[in-house]
């Protein structure tokens, strides 16, 4: 008899995503989906353009006192957007 060898299709999905250079892009994505979730709807309201570069999250915010606030908490914020995506992707949180 033949005994095939059964890989999951998550495990194999998982190793073609590294293979192909796409886990780090889709990794940086949820870090961005994430801003609001991490955040709340009040910072949402305020938010433009956020990007990732160089390991370091852009996010533009509307408001300068709100600027001021999540500048100051930019440690925390880093930290918490990790969490959400499950792994270290951004090394800091700058907002202007």
């Amino acid at each position: 008899m033949f005994k095939n060898q059964v890989t999951p299709l998550d495990e194999l999905l998982r190793k073609f995503i590294r293979e192909e250079g796409l886990e780090t892009p889709l990794l940086q994505q949820r870090a961005i989906d994430a801003w609001p979730t991490v955040t709340g709807a009040a910072v949402q309201r305020y938010t433009g353009e956020k990007f990732i570069k160089n390991q370091i999250l852009f996010v533009k915010i509307t408001s300068p006192a709100l600027r001021q606030d999540l500048s100051m908490m930019h440690t925390q914020l880093t930290r918490r957007i990790n969490e959400a995506v499950g792994a270290s992707i951004i090394s800091d949180v700058r907002v202007y």
